[in-house]
Order: C-alpha cells, then sequence, then structure tokens
C-alpha cells in the first residue's frame, strides 16, 4: 500500500470523522497526559518538604503542603479542560448547556457551595494559621490529637490511638481550638494526691515535692528572681478538703504536651510508692455494713 492509498484511507469519513480524527486525538490526549505528569512531578518534586528539610531550609511545612496539593489539582483540572476541548461536538454541547439551562447552573452553584466553603476555609487557615502540621490541638468537640495534614477540602488529626479524625475545613475554621504547640510547648501538669487528715500536711508537701524534683524530667519554671527569693521549682497547694482524704496538687511542668502525660502517670506511681516507704497515708473510701440480730 503506498502513500497516496494511505492518505485516502485516513481521509475517508464514517457517519462523518475520518479515521485520522481520532489517531490525531489520542496523540493530543497522551501528550497533554504527559506534560500533567511532568508537571505534577515538578511540584511534587520542588515542594517536598522531606526534601526542603534536608537541604536545612527554614520553611513553613503547613503552606508547601497545602499549596502543593492545590497545584497539582489545577494541573489535573486544566489537563482535563485541554481534552476536552479537543471534541468540538462536546465543547458546543456543553456550552449550549451552560448558555440556556441557568436552573442546572444554578444547582451546580448550590452543590458547590460546601466544596467552595471548605477551600476558602483552608486558605485562611494557612494564611492565619491557627494551627500548623504537627500541632497538638484540641477540639470543643472533644477530638484531640496532632494535626497531620491540612489538605484543600479538610484537615486531618491523628489521635493517640493512632485514628484518623478527618474535620471539613469549614468546621475546623469555625471551631474553638485548644493548641498546646503554637508557641511554648512547655506543658504544665496538676499531680493529685490525697492523704489522710491525720497526717502532717507539711511533711506529706516536702515528701511529694522530693520525689517530684528528683525526676530529671521535671522543668525549672522560676525566673532567677524567684529563684533568689526562695520560690521551690514545684508549687504544691492544698486542693480540697474531702470527705475521706485532703487532696493536695502540685503543678508540674514538662517540655511538651505528650512528655506531660507520661511524667504524670510516672510521677503519681513514685509518690504512691515513696509514700507507703515513709508510712504516709493515701485514704481511700470504704462502708461499713451493719447488720442487725
Amino acid at each position: 500500500m503506498n502513500a497516496e492509498a494511505i492518505e485516502q484511507l485516513l481521509e475517508k469519513k464514517v457517519f462523518g470523522i475520518t479515521l485520522l480524527d481520532p489517531i490525531m486525538f489520542c496523540l493530543k490526549a497522551f501528550a497533554i497526559f504527559l506534560l500533567i505528569q511532568i508537571a505534577v512531578w515538578v511540584i511534587r518534586f520542588f515542594m517536598n518538604p522531606e526534601r526542603a528539610k534536608r537541604k536545612n531550609r527554614k520553611f513553613d511545612e503547613t503552606s508547601m503542603v497545602f499549596f502543593r496539593k492545590l497545584l497539582v489539582t489545577v494541573v489535573y483540572i486544566l489537563g482535563l479542560a485541554c481534552v476536552l476541548y479537543l471534541i468540538p461536538p462536546l465543547r458546543t454541547f456543553a456550552t449550549s448547556i451552560l448558555a440556556s439551562a441557568g436552573i442546572m447552573a444554578m444547582a451546580i452553584g448550590l452543590a458547590s457551595q460546601e466544596a467552595l466553603s471548605n477551600f476558602v476555609s483552608g486558605i485562611f487557615i494557612i494564611l492565619a494559621k491557627p494551627f500548623r502540621i504537627g500541632d497538638m490541638v484540641s477540639l470543643d468537640s472533644g477530638q484531640t490529637g496532632k494535626v497531620t495534614e491540612i489538605a484543600i477540602r479538610h484537615t486531618i488529626i491523628t489521635t493517640a490511638e493512632n485514628r484518623q479524625v478527618i474535620v471539613p475545613n469549614s468546621k475546623i475554621n469555625s471551631a474553638i481550638i485548644t493548641n498546646s504547640t503554637i508557641k511554648d510547648t512547655r506543658t504544665c501538669v496538676f499531680v493529685e494526691v490525697g492523704v489522710a487528715y491525720s497526717e502532717n500536711l507539711d511533711h506529706c508537701i516536702d515528701e511529694m515535692r522530693k520525689v517530684i524534683e528528683a525526676d530529671p524530667r521535671v522543668l525549672d519554671k522560676r525566673t532567677e528572681k524567684e529563684k533568689s527569693d526562695g520560690v521551690e521549682k514545684v508549687i504544691i497547694r492544698v486542693l480540697e478538703l474531702g470527705s475521706s482524704s485532703i487532696t493536695l496538687r502540685a503543678y508540674v511542668w514538662a517540655p511538651n504536651p505528650a512528655d506531660a502525660f507520661v511524667l504524670k502517670c510516672d510521677l503519681l506511681k513514685a509518690v504512691k510508692d515513696h509514700y507507703d516507704e515513709v508510712g504516709i497515708e493515701i485514704p481511700y473510701p470504704y462502708m461499713n455494713v451493719v447488720r442487725k440480730a
């Protein structure tokens, strides 16, 4: 088959479409696909947080991850638009629908309000930075964990049980958030122990302070003036005169929220063991049952 015959075969129309048209469409679509993949690879390469960390650059990981996802989404949308542009009948049909069907346009607009709200809320989160990736946060709805991802539509919080809590950006943007690491990661925890009414409170406080101050993880938050004035490293106060015990509360500072929880658990055990050694009673409620003969 010579070149002229091949050309005639390609130009032969079937249902108004030549054989050359789908071939050219496939080639152009494949070229668009390659360009999309190259663009996405370039974006992910230059906006890779791990790569930036290795180069010791000062960067905002939260903003980098968010805008990387945004750019990748834009590239895919533009690529899809270019592919649709290659099909004139489909393009004309879509144009006629958008021009004549106002009701459909309104429905699409109403359906996209939530997505648009999440997108705009994500932008506000990135700009205002009420929290960042890696921050420990607590929401007013009760979820507590580390922020692991801020996407275009949602924010992911990983709890201590390694569960992924997915919160829409519009919801988390209007929520009351407790951020434990936005400025100062140091955390104060309350170590509370009850002692018997028969015990000497000053002795109980001194023994409790001795145990807590011996732990190297406890931070000394005193200023130089407070040290010179004799302020104790660990403040312990009488919190409550309860029905069966006197509650002592120690204010203990830890480097971060995660260490604070572990430190509190360890100190409760250490104080209990030490009180047993020195003979300080930790009472507990009990009931006497009187039976009539």
